[in-house]
């Protein structure tokens, strides 16, 4: 079975086709093209929807043909459409949802609605057999607007755990960056800086002790601005490497607790910010050190970031086709 996945929820415009395979399980990356409005965020600190979906305007249709041609195939050769219907700005998804309502339309092909955030666990599955990730798992999604745990048992029983009650992880990152006069986004500029600093600043590490699966990250925000109005100057790299830290501690303390408790046999990673190095080099540690012998899974770079591949690959094991006039964008949509 072939599918065209198409994702637009936030500022990335994205199509490919992946090709699913029933009896292996086993979902194969024919194309993943993506194109990014990055440069123009990056002028003005962060994203502005408006301008977002402006651009998507743009590039949905080239970006469609870009990843037909790249994988050889033609609308005959396709199965089913999937695309992201949530959570997001809706302008962004209005442009993908209403795009691909056409192509059903023209094509006679159904379309499987997917959630982004599922998306992103299931990148874990590009690639692999299925077997290869035993259930039960823990998956955490941390991106720019995310920071979640979710128990997953079958592709068909998955429970949420806890979720960020304030700023995201990558929305801590972008808004120190912010703060100490780093360009957006500041992710990626964090972690490199920080691979030259040390733990200077003991910064707090919010809930990591609360008992649940919450996460809360303004507070650390708050506490980064009060050291850069005292108006000291340190060296960038240390006040980096302390607020990545902080982060890392209780992503990776909440997340060894779940696994802990609900005895998994497997822990996923997914989001922007599962592509950071020292998030994923640190948590294999700690399951090392734990003696827990449980596998980590962590999507390619290109797929932690936002991509259409893995909504295609969440399509392909989740999906439930339905007519074109039944799709619907819906920006609050989370989990069930």
């Amino acid at each position: 079975m072939k599918i065209l996945a198409v994702e637009t929820s936030c500022d990335e415009t994205a199509a490919s086709v992946v090709k699913f395979e029933k009896g292996l399980s086993h979902v194969e990356l024919l194309s993943n093209v993506v194109a990014t409005s990055l440069p123009m965020h990056r002028e003005t600190g962060g994203i502005i929807p408006e301008n977002a979906a402006r651009e998507q305007l743009k590039y949905i249709i080239p970006v469609i043909n870009q990843a037909l041609k790249e994988a050889s195939s033609k609308d005959s050769d396709i199965d089913s459409l999937a695309v992201t219907v949530g959570p997001g700005l809706i302008g962004s998804l209005l442009v993908g949802v209403e795009t691909v309502k056409a192509y059903s339309y023209i094509w006679k092909k159904p379309i499987i609605p997917v959630n982004h955030l599922f998306g992103h666990i299931y990148a874990n599955f590009i690639g692999r057999k299925e077997k290869e990730i035993k259930f039960p798992s823990i998956a955490l999604i941390v991106s720019g607007g995310h920071t979640d745990l979710v128990l997953i048992k079958s592709h068909s029983n998955i429970k949420w755990l806890g979720g960020t009650r304030d700023d995201a992880a990558g929305e801590a990152l972008d808004k120190t960056g912010r703060l100490l006069g780093l360009s957006y986004p500041a992710g990626p500029k964090i972690e490199d800086l920080a691979k030259k600093g040390t733990d200077t600043f003991k910064f707090p590490r919010p809930l990591i002790e609360s008992g649940d699966y919450d996460f809360s990250f303004s507070g650390l925000k708050t506490a980064v601005l009060r050291e850069v109005e005292k108006g000291a100057k340190p060296r960038l790299e240390n006040f980096c490497y302390s607020v990545q830290q902080a982060i890392i501690d209780v992503l990776i303390k909440k997340t060894l607790k779940a696994a802990k408790e609900f005895r998994t046999k497997s822990i996923l990673l997914g989001g922007g910010v599962a592509a950071n190095g020292k998030l994923r080099e640190q948590l294999e540690l700690e399951i090392k050190n734990l003696k827990l012998e449980i596998p980590l899974f962590v999507p390619e770079k290109r797929l932690c970031t936002d991509n259409a591949a893995m909504i295609g690959a969440a399509a392909a094991f989740l999906g439930k086709p339905k007519s074109w006039d039944k799709i619907e964008a819906n920006p609050e949509l989370y989990f069930d």
